[in-house]
């Protein structure tokens, strides 16, 4: 059974080892034992970071969305087309039996 039909999407448990990560790497700064200065220093960068690894993530689902909203359309267009397609032959065939 894949990760899909178990409700979790490959999105949902990449975000939720990078939040773990955040928590763990949090807790070691506070319980580490530096002065408050170097690790208000270390929690800044490790923000920073975070904030552009999120950045990125970010940025990736955008593109991945933007694909598959795209491919939703061509679809559409490809099954209005045939729907078009079938409707007309159902009104020749109509015609057709009347006359």
């Amino acid at each position: 059974m894949g990760q899909e039909e178990r409700g979790f999407s490959t999105g949902s448990v990449l975000l939720a080892f990078f939040l773990g990560g955040l928590v763990g790497a949090g807790i070691a700064l506070l319980t580490a034992p530096k002065s408050g200065q170097e690790t208000r220093e270390q929690i800044k960068r490790l923000a920073d970071e975070a904030k552009q690894k999120a950045d990125v993530y970010i940025e990736d689902i955008k593109d991945k969305a933007s694909t598959i909203v795209e491919k939703g359309k061509e679809l559409i267009e490809k099954e209005k087309g045939v729907i078009s397609a079938a409707i007309d032959a159902g009104k020749e065939a109509f015609e057709k039996e009347k006359a």
